[in-house]
């Protein structure tokens, strides 16, 4: 079982970077991939799946594991080499990604892949099938704790709020939800396409408790989990993480180029020597 709060911050980072270079190897076998918008989300990825969650890779159907949903599923790419890493299948099986067959898919799918809770396809649905995953673990009395990862484009669809306010009125405080505010939208700048803002105080006013981080910086992460309430009755928990759309690849940071793309050639091999810098090998003892 991953326990929470015994990794180092150097392994959690290790692991940031080991995301990144995943989703530019498997996006070279798709023949495209969104890079930018796993790149911004890696660290809470990380943080998430290997320090924070309670999630036992030999059970994946386990009824008191932690559940996570990904709203933003177009980032899946980055997921699945987690659950491989973890040990939820043979990482080999990643060499089919995106081919006929495969269940390793562009969005996912949780009748295919184990360890996942929630199949994504058109954005916008994942609050509410959180909602629901919250709501039955305060009915069938299990402490589990439901985390859904936003994209912040995606908060313009009416459906988030709905949810919103629901958990708020239901007090849902088994329910987080974390907002990977990059700023950026396949249409542009959020604020220029449908703002967005004031985040904190728009789920404020749905009877949330909120927190704004560095969605890039490890200790406030973690420091902003070990603030999370538990269980129980109380409000349900929103972290906005402000992060850079494609960190860690200097050409694709902030850029509207990137949402989707292809790093063939000279390209493919750049990118991944300025990922490969300090990368080392991830063992199982580092999260026991």
């Amino acid at each position: 079982m991953t326990k929470r709060g015994n990794v180092s911050l150097s392994v959690l980072e290790d692991r940031a970077k080991f995301i990144r270079k995943e989703t530019v190897r498997l996006s070279r076998i798709a023949g495209a991939g969104h890079y930018s918008s796993t790149f911004s989300c890696a660290e809470l990825l990380a943080a998430l799946y290997y320090d924070q969650m309670s999630i036992e890779p030999s059970q994946p159907g386990w009824p008191d594991r932690d559940r996570f949903v990904m709203s933003k599923g177009h980032a899946a790419i980055g997921l699945y080499p987690v659950l491989a890493d973890l040990g939820f299948f043979d990482p080999s099986e990643l060499d089919t990604y995106t081919r006929l067959g495969s269940p390793y898919g562009d969005h996912p799918d949780m009748k295919k892949v184990k360890g996942l809770d929630f199949s994504s396809g058109s954005l916008g649905h994942g609050l509410s099938v959180g909602l629901g995953l919250a709501l039955a673990a305060r009915m069938s009395m299990r402490d589990y704790m439901t985390y859904v990862l936003l994209g912040d484009g995606e908060l313009s669809e009416g459906q988030i709020w709905e949810a919103a306010n629901a958990a708020g009125h239901f007090k849902l405080q088994n329910l987080v939800a974390i907002v990977d505010r990059n700023g950026l939208s396949i249409d542009g700048h959020t604020e220029d396409v449908m703002s967005v803002e004031p985040l904190e105080d728009r789920f404020a006013a749905f009877g949330w408790d909120t927190q704004r981080i560095d969605g890039h910086d490890f200790g406030a992460i973690r420091a902003a989990f070990d603030r999370l309430g538990r269980g129980g009755q109380g409000k349900p928990q929103v972290i906005v993480a402000d992060t850079v759309k494609g960190r860690g690849v200097e050409r694709m940071e902030m850029s509207l180029d990137w949402h989707v793309g292809n790093l063939v050639g000279e390209d493919y091999d750049a990118v991944m020597s300025e990922l490969d810098a300090g990368l080392r090998p991830f063992v199982a003892e580092d999260i026991k």
